[in-house]
């Protein structure tokens, strides 16, 4: 077997959503990923295209960066025992969702609480979807809620261990904002990135958090800004908005109210950038396969937002406040994409303009590091085109 980094050409694309909010769409037609990343991007006559081990004709339809769900409770495998469902990731990659980011393993059964045991989920959890990828999704799992008795060694602990993230702080039995501020600041110290839960009670035995606890705790990512489910008070919304420079992140398993408040909220004081996308599923409202396509679709109908624009919302801004190699198309990124195409049928001139009119997309191809790893959707209506491997 050669050595020789795999060649992916895709070429006759329509459309290349860029994932950056500056610059939205790139004047091009074809990409060229080279050993799973990104190396160049342009109009196909000034490209070396000779050579290549797999070749993607687009078919005029839109290429994007894989999206990103960035609040997830994944639990083992491709299966979620808080809905008794198996192939929940493989039907979310069918959603155009090639990266998942765990927010906590809370629904296993049995989770420990204890210090020792939370660890050792932390890491185990980390570990088995590092080495299983679902369907070729990738993972991001590992991310412990903190409980009282927690120390500093501890997080250096998991952090040298591989452990990059904390699951939602307020989960757990650390309520206060002083106690919860400590231990984030004990995490950031070892490059552990963190998640607080943010409005009401998810489920017996979590609490209210509000806009005076996540300042006070500071966490870098505020989840479910929009509520996971029940939403704080308007005015806490903004304040959040206006005070913190921390991403807001918008779930399709809070308030959709609250949703559009924060992306008009964002818009106005010029944040748009801090917008990033989550499900907050597996839940109690079961699993969303196309979750990030209808919050792009809905933010972008009801938030008067340029469908370009709304794409950015899950992946591009979501890279860039989590630090990772995927979500943009830049050189040497990985060459994570999501091809799709206006719905059959469906009002608009164009992709863009229909999801502006609030109608989802039809997924026609996943790719995750250069491989191919799913074709035609069997969740989101029909595609009007479709791209395939020559």
């Amino acid at each position: 077997m050669s050595d020789t980094p795999q060649k992916l050409v895709i070429h006759n694309i329509g459309l290349m959503l860029s994932g950056k909010m500056e610059a939205p769409i790139y004047e091009a037609d074809c990409i060229i990923a080279i050993g799973g990343k990104i190396a160049e991007w342009g109009y196909e006559r000034d490209m070396d295209l000779e050579g290549a081990d797999t070749v993607i004709d687009a078919n005029g339809t839109a290429l994007a960066p894989g999206l990103i769900d960035s609040h997830i409770h994944p639990v083992i495998g491709d299966y979620t025992p808080r809905q008794q469902q198996l192939h929940w990731i493989d039907s979310t990659l069918h959603g155009g969702v090639t990266t998942l980011i765990s927010a906590g393993e809370v629904h296993m059964p049995g989770r420990p609480k204890d210090v020792v045991g939370l660890k050792a989920m932390a890491i185990a959890a980390q570990r088995w979807y590092e080495n299983f990828r679902p369907s070729g999704m990738k993972v991001h799992a590992g991310a412990p809620v903190i409980e009282h008795g927690m120390v500093e060694q501890d997080f250096k602990d998991l952090a040298d261990a591989g452990v990059t993230l904390l699951g939602e702080v307020g989960l757990g039995t650390v309520k206060d904002g002083k106690t919860a501020q400590q231990m984030v600041g004990w995490a950031r110290k070892y490059g552990i990135q963190s998640t607080i839960h943010t409005g009401g009670p998810s489920i017996p035995g979590s609490g209210l958090i509000d806009a005076d606890m996540v300042m006070e705790t500071g966490t870098d990512v505020i989840g479910h800004i929009n509520g996971g489910h029940s939403a704080l008070p308007d005015d806490q919304i903004i304040c959040l908005c206006e005070n913190c420079k921390a991403a807001f992140e918008i779930v399709h398993n809070g308030n959709e109210r609250a949703a559009v408040l924060t992306v008009n909220t964002a818009r106005e004081l010029g944040k748009l950038d801090q917008v990033i996308l989550g499900t907050d599923g597996p839940a109690g409202s079961g699993v969303q396969p196309l979750g990030i396509l209808r919050m792009i679709a809905m933010l972008s109908a009801f938030g008067n937002v340029p469908a370009e624009i709304a794409f950015c919302f899950g992946n591009g801004n979501t890279s860039r406040q989590r630090k990772l190699d995927t979500g943009l198309l830049e050189k040497g990124m990985c060459a994570d994409f999501v091809l799709m195409d206006q719905a059959q049928h469906a009002p608009g001139k164009n992709i863009l303009e229909s999801v502006q009119l609030g109608n989802l997309p039809g997924v026609g191809m996943t790719v995750i590091d250069g491989v191919v790893c799913s074709g035609r959707s069997r969740n989101t209506p029909p595609a009007t085109r479709l791209p395939r491997v020559v």
